[in-house]
């Protein structure tokens, strides 16, 4: 049986695993499903309906699912889907979707302190969001993402694979994948070495990506230019190069 504190609140219509622990006065609502291992420290609220993977951890005064902040949504559930072995910290916030849609979080993900993700946002795996985070409805976060402190993403935003935002960095245009960013409005500043290194990138891919990176956007400060530059690169052999070049032609799309 789930291990539920005597005053924790678990609707009776909410399905928790076996080996859930529910602490002081935390709250369950009705369609909330929680996987094995799951733990709810003292006065962490899941709000249905929500599933939320294994392994998971809500801790004290977060709020997971729930109501989205958005005038034009209809009357109908907003829900919730985690994967497996997320953490959210104190205070954490994370709305349910609109109109029917879900707000989607994967696997491994950590968010910090105060971070929000609000509604319809969809949330790879393996990504770091620091305190005070903000992300905007609809905003797409592709995998192994950190962000620094109090960044920002406007609605609608991507913010592709292995990027670095930094901290207080505003995203108010899709950031490439593999590179970092920051200031007010976010920019590129370089490659996230320090990033592919831990996500266990060989070092030829980096150096390939460290041209490419130089090429597009540092160069063209040399009086090059982006589209000349996106020319040179076409039909590069190296994977994470072809991946970038594709990125970019999406955002123009």
């Amino acid at each position: 049986m789930a291990r539920v504190h005597e005053t924790a609140i678990v609707d009776r219509r909410a399905e928790l695993a076996d080996d859930v622990v529910v602490g002081p006065y935390a709250i369950v609502e009705a369609g909330v499903i929680l996987g094995q291992g799951c733990v709810l420290h003292t006065h962490a609220v899941v709000r249905g309906p929500a599933t939320v993977g294994s392994r998971s951890v809500v801790h004290p005064f977060a709020v997971v699912g729930g109501e989205p902040q958005a005038k034009r949504h209809a009357e109908g559930p907003a829900c919730i889907q985690v994967g497996v072995g997320n953490v959210f910290r104190e205070h954490v916030t994370v709305h349910g979707g609109t109109e029917g849609r879900a707000t989607h979080i994967g696997d491994n993900n950590l968010f910090m302190v105060g971070s929000h993700v609000a509604h319809d946002a969809a949330i790879g795996s393996h990504c770091v969001f620091a305190n005070a985070v903000q992300l905007a409805g609809h905003v797409v976060v592709e995998d192994w993402v950190t962000f620094g402190g109090l960044g920002g993403v406007a609605q609608y935003v991507r913010i592709g694979e292995s990027a670095f935002v930094a901290a207080a960095a505003a995203c108010e245009r899709d950031v490439p994948p593999f590179v970092v960013v920051q200031g007010d409005r976010a920019r590129v500043r370089g490659l996230n070495v320090v990033g592919l290194r831990r996500r266990g990138v060989p070092e030829s891919h980096i150096a390939a990506l460290r041209h490419a990176v130089h090429a597009l956007w540092l160069a063209p400060r040399a009086g090059a230019t982006r589209a000349e530059a996106e020319r040179a690169l076409e039909g590069h052999d190296d994977p994470y190069v072809r991946r970038l070049l594709s990125s970019l032609r999406q955002e123009r799309a």
